[in-house]
């Protein structure tokens, strides 16, 4: 149990230097009026779960654990909806089936690390974002866009950076939040908490399990921050060992 406890406890590691403080006004309404919290995870193969040793070890299901053991009297569900390899393009046309018929009060797109790396072209990914986030505020869902995520050789792809301002200069346009992955990342690497192995695969591009419990760990933070305006206590979980 302590060492479950500190393992959680350094995936807050750098969280000063890359809050996640979203506003989360449909799924607030939505959990004070029905009870009820339902988020859709739609991405390609980090919310899949690739590189995870279990199914139960990817960031959505993880986050399921953690949301209901935070919202014990709440009635929550995490719709996995990742497809390994998919584009931001093919994630656009299963938005209406495969997330808004969930009717969920938050969805969490994963995406853009695959046109990263084909470097599909800016204006052309612009407009399936802007797409993609004003077909889910248009049925009145919250939207958070995750960050691409920090890799070890991010040089090997040299649109990289650009790919990511491009994601949140979209997201900032509409009001979306985004979950700043790649600079979390970044910090666990640094802080050396961590060893590479724990964050990043032996593929060097997709994350493992550690990596994946500390993503679900902090989404779920501000998660809980916005709906509750509890902020996580940074020793709750040293504290239920003693």
């Amino acid at each position: 149990m302590a060492l479950a406890a500190a393992a959680d406890l350094r995936c807050r590691s750098g969280s000063a230097q890359s809050p996640f403080q979203p506003a989360l006004p449909a799924a607030t309404a939505a959990l004070r009026e029905t009870g009820k919290l339902t988020i859709v995870a739609i991405g390609s193969s980090t919310t899949a779960g690739s590189g995870a040793s279990a199914e139960d070890k990817s960031y959505p299901a993880v986050l399921l654990e953690e949301l209901r053991r935070r919202l014990p009297n709440a009635e929550v569900r995490v719709v996995n909806k990742g497809v390994g390899g998919q584009s931001a393009y093919d994630m656009l046309l299963r938005m209406d089936t495969d997330v808004i018929e969930e009717k969920p009060s938050i969805v969490i797109w994963q995406t853009v690390v695959n046109e990263a790396i084909s470097h599909i072209g800016e204006d052309k990914l612009a407009k399936i974002l802007r797409k993609g986030i004003q077909k889910v505020q248009a049925a009145g869902i919250d939207m958070v866009m995750m960050d691409l995520q920090w890799l070890p050789r991010a040089g090997r792809y040299p649109q990289y950076d650009a790919y990511r301002a491009l994601l949140k200069k979209t997201a900032d346009e509409h009001g979306a939040a985004v979950f700043p992955r790649y600079g979390m990342m970044r910090d666990w690497s640094r802080s050396k908490r961590f060893t590479p192995e724990e964050l990043v695969g032996m593929d060097g591009m997709h994350m493992v399990d550690a990596g994946y419990r500390c993503l679900a760990i902090r989404i779920a933070d501000g998660i809980i921050g916005a709906l509750t305006g509890n902020k996580p206590d940074m020793a709750e979980g040293v504290k239920s060992t003693n």
